[in-house]
């Protein structure tokens, strides 16, 4: 028999720690779990003395004398984490979307996941949650489980379910975890799908001019050196650009390669890659959609944040964390510093943000009436419909100038065909 201590959560949220007496880590799961609590961390401090042996002979746990409660420990950086077992976007709200049902059924974190785990439809989820229900049955925390099992549960999500530990409502956070993460997943599918249509075509356009260059001009210009006599000049002109992509081809495409290389060497410095996040907010058409998806997503986030009990400036941090975009980085990063030294969320967003009237307008709303989590909410809502709105209008525009551009560039070609036939037959009749 060895005695372990134990830090779990019971019932009513609150963070207890005590010593066990039992034969492995496995009875000491058992009895926490028989007493109604959650471990987040069991050790082993030793084997028992003579005196404990006699005074808890009946084999039962000797709690504190008063339960501690305290906060969650210092996560992890994302970075200390290893790369492994990557989940699809489908798969970890499916993930999680399954473990808030099974734990709001009222079973416990350990026997939910072995459910989970002898599933079939969960047959791709099992190295991860096999994993995850080994490392917790070992007396390791939910959340350090996560941070160590796949790289797919990034800071964010690790903190909320920290949140859930310590307060005792994980399935509850969870459960807006699974909405979340459904939303942006939506959002992320609306975005590709839009511009799948417009892509095709300009690949196709692209294509296209190609095959007229360098196979078609080419046998045209053999056709009308046949009949003799002076071509016009848009037909000089078409000639003269088959023969340069024809003749100098691997130079352009070696200066095309050479300008991605120069391209992608300098937005991987941390100077040009700010530079370029600046300056995808700024594309027409595109930096619009980019720059409104970014302000529904932040809503949404900070508003599941703040609403499941985060302080606004942790909320501010953890938003920030997950931003890849090192322009609003910094602007971000700003506006936490100035509300870290008291100043209000919607002027430290006016002063360092620049973002819309509309959102700062919103904010004060939620600032005056003490209800921020409501204002951020409709306030993702109101930017996810203005998202589709643009998404539509974008696609609207692109579509017509790709097809008004193709044609505008066969109707060239076409020209300069007819123009020289008849030219050539011209010259032939005088």
């Amino acid at each position: 028999m060895q005695i372990f201590s134990y830090t779990a959560v019971q019932r009513s949220g609150v963070r207890t720690q005590g010593e066990i007496r039992a034969a492995s880590k496995a009875e000491v799961f058992r009895i926490l779990d028989r007493q109604g609590m959650q471990p987040l961390s069991v050790k082993a401090v030793g084997g028992e003395s003579p005196s404990e042996a006699a005074s808890n002979g009946s084999g039962k746990s000797t709690p504190s004398a008063a339960p501690k409660t305290s906060s969650a420990k210092a996560p992890l950086r994302k970075g200390d984490q290893p790369l492994k077992n990557p989940l699809s976007q489908s798969q970890l709200v499916t993930f999680t979307d399954e473990l808030s049902d099974l734990l709001e059924a009222g079973l416990q974190l350990e026997p939910a996941l072995r459910i989970m785990e002898q599933r079939k439809e969960f047959s791709q989820l099992k190295p991860v949650i096999a994993e995850l229900r080994n490392k917790v049955r070992e007396g390791i925390s939910f959340s350090s489980a996560l941070r160590t099992t796949s790289s797919s549960f990034d800071e964010l999500y690790c903190n909320l379910v920290t949140a859930g530990e310590v307060s005792g409502t994980l399935h509850q956070i969870l459960r807006r975890q699974a909405t979340y993460l459904a939303s942006v997943n939506e959002l992320q599918n609306r975005v590709i799908q839009s511009l799948l249509y417009p892509a095709f075509i300009t690949a196709a356009g692209i294509g296209l001019v190609i095959f007229f260059t360098v196979f078609l001009v080419p046998q045209l210009e053999k056709m009308l050196s046949q009949t003799g006599g002076s071509l016009p000049l848009v037909t000089r002109i078409l000639i003269d650009f088959s023969k340069l992509l024809t003749t100098y081809w691997y130079v352009i495409v070696g200066a095309f390669v050479a300008f991605l290389i120069v391209f992608f060497a300098h937005t991987s410095t941390p100077v040009g890659r700010r530079w370029w996040d600046e300056a995808k907010l700024k594309l027409p058409l595109f930096g619009m959609v980019l720059s409104t998806r970014f302000y529904a997503q932040f809503a949404q986030t900070l508003a599941t944040l703040v609403g499941n009990g985060v302080p606004l400036l942790n909320a501010l941090r953890l938003v920030n964390s997950g931003n890849k975009n090192t322009y609003l980085h910094e602007c971000i990063k700003k506006v936490t510093d100035a509300v870290a030294e008291g100043g209000s969320f919607s002027r430290a967003l006016l002063r360092f943000a620049k973002f819309p009237p509309v959102f700062i307008d919103m904010v004060v709303v939620g600032e005056q009436t003490g209800d921020l989590a409501a204002s951020l909410q409709k306030i993702a809502a109101r930017y996810d419909r203005e998202l589709d709105r643009r998404i539509a209008r974008m696609t609207a525009l692109i579509q017509p100038a790709i097809v008004v551009g193709l044609a505008l560039f066969v109707g060239l070609i076409a020209y300069s065909m007819i123009s020289g036939i008849f030219e050539i037959s011209s010259g032939m009749r005088r």
